[in-house]
């Protein structure tokens, strides 16, 4: 498949310079936690940005056609994911009409896959295959992570289109080690290739979801310790979540995709101003609607854009 490299422009009218002095107005994806689905308000969310209280100036729900689904399988996972298969297809038939999905795998320090960005449910569930299940295949899921967002198929606009550039979330189906880190160890939990991850996909404004899967390579505790932590650590830093059912592998993906699904239903666009003297800024979201927790990512980029049609401009 053809990517394209992610282009450092805008696609709106008035684009931000990174530097600019003064505020410039910044979007990021919020998730609704609840156990009963609720329409939030500007005036029942509270933001901090770099510790201080800002304001939400607008809240807007992502359309189902605003949407990219980036569903990223580790090509070293076990044959027995196999059994995960149907699951998978399921989940991909469930998508709303208008959602785009892409389907890829894991290897050697990036993403393969045969087709780009596609409405068509039935053809992208074609693409599913078994892993290679070879050990480490890989190199390192949060290389591979690294490598996609900034190759996002389809941003830059392939020749003679229109270049778009959607709300997007990502799905990685891994044991989320990191064999470059070397040990295991639970005194060794610090991966510049998991904080290089985190990062690039703040920058781009993608909450990155995950379900922890063994591989032929690792295992045992430590190891699934590890790769849990990670895939937390990610989850954590950029809005998503990571889904795991102890330290083996699920029965069934099934729960944990149905879920992934009503985060994405759940997900609006949040607008605020944010510095455009700072490259990175802290933000924390929180709600006063009762039961409810939001999900969003420790830091964004200001000026980061996020259109109510559910396009994604990203500044300089």
């Amino acid at each position: 498949m053809k990517y394209k490299l992610l282009l450092a422009a805008t696609l709106l009218a008035s684009p931000v310079l990174l530097g600019q002095e003064g505020p410039v107005t910044t979007q990021t994806i919020v998730t609704l936690d609840g156990k009963a689905p609720q329409t939030p308000s500007p005036q029942t969310i509270k933001l901090k940005i770099n510790g201080h209280d800002s304001e939400v100036s607008g809240l807007a729900r992502i359309p189902s056609n605003g949407v990219q689904v980036a569903l990223l399988i580790d090509d070293g996972l076990r044959s027995s994911v196999g059994r995960q298969l149907n699951d998978l297809k399921s989940f991909i038939a469930s998508l709303p009409a208008g959602t785009e999905i892409f389907i890829g795998y894991m290897q050697n320090g990036r993403v393969t896959g045969s087709q780009d960005f596609t409405t068509d449910h039935t053809a992208a569930a074609g693409n599913l295959r078994i892993p290679l299940s070879t050990p480490g295949a890989s190199a390192s899921p949060y290389i591979c992570l690294s490598d996609f967002i900034h190759r996002w198929p389809g941003a830059a606009g392939d020749a003679g289109t229109t270049p778009t550039s959607k709300a997007r979330f990502v799905m990685m189906l891994t044991n989320g080690v990191d064999p470059y880190n070397g040990s295991v160890s639970p005194t060794n939990q610090n991966s510049v290739y998991v904080d290089n991850a985190v990062r690039d996909a703040q920058r781009a404004g993608i909450p990155v979801y995950s379900i922890y899967y063994s591989d032929t390579g690792f295992r045992g505790g430590a190891a699934s310790f590890s790769g849990q932590n990670y895939l937390s650590q990610v989850a954590e830093g950029t809005g998503g979540r990571a889904y795991f059912q102890g330290t083996g592998s699920p029965v069934s993906v099934a729960p944990f995709l149905d879920q992934f699904r009503n985060s994405i239903a759940e997900s609006f666009v949040a607008t605020f101003n944010a510095s455009g003297r700072s490259d990175m800024v802290d933000i924390k979201f929180s709600t006063s609607l009762p039961g409810t927790k939001l999900r969003a990512p420790e830091r964004i980029r200001p000026g980061t854009r996020i259109t109510a049609s559910g396009q994604l401009a990203v500044t300089p």
